[in-house]
């Protein structure tokens, strides 16, 4: 037991480490809009971003897919980035349902990529352990507290602001995600490939 508990653990540091605090960046990017009433669009969009990152980590562990870590770093930035403009571009702005559709697949798509930024270290963690998927899957576990709780702390004070200071929506999702965008630049510009 003290083995499931280490990987999930390690999982929820991935997460939570405040030296990667890329997944933080992007989940706020992507829930900024929503509050606690919109539970169940906020609960498929953590899901597909967990499920994109364990299939990176399933398909990096197995050695079936192998991508060069530079171009990762980059496109995970690039995916902060395009995440907090897409939340300032919709400020204010009512969402179909087809446009969610589309949105759980890019969220599934960018967890992809956040997945394979971490599979050298996954590959390192796993490499002498004796059931791989096991271990897959509690760490999967790990990430996905984390994301559940980074995401409760975004609509906590997303209901703090707008609900209790009377902050307007749109001010929030702006201001906001512009901290999100003003975080990412540098983190853009250390992996910058070209």
């Amino acid at each position: 037991m003290s083995e499931f508990w280490f990987y999930v653990n390690l999982g929820i540091n991935h997460v939570l480490d405040w030296n990667a605090y890329d997944h933080i960046l992007f989940l706020t990017a992507l829930v900024v809009s929503y509050q606690f009433s919109d539970w169940k669009k906020v609960f498929w969009l953590v899901i597909m971003f967990t499920l994109g990152h364990s299939i990176s980590l399933g398909l990096a562990a197995y050695q079936v897919v192998k991508i060069n870590e530079d171009w990762i770093e980059f496109l995970i930035a690039i995916s902060i980035l395009l995440t907090a403009l897409y939340s300032i571009f919709k400020a204010g702005k009512n969402s179909s349902a087809k446009k969610f559709n589309l949105l759980y697949v890019v969220t599934l798509f960018f967890g992809l990529i956040h997945g394979f930024g971490f599979s050298s270290y996954f590959l390192m963690i796993s490499e002498s352990v004796d059931n791989l998927l096991i271990v897959l899957i509690q760490f999967a576990l790990g990430i996905e507290v984390a994301h559940v709780l980074s995401v409760l702390i975004v609509l906590l004070l997303s209901f703090i602001s707008r609900r209790i200071l009377n902050v307007n929506k749109r001010d929030w999702v702006l201001v906001l995600a512009s901290i999100v965008i003003g975080l990412s630049i540098p983190i853009l510009r250390e992996v910058w490939i070209w």
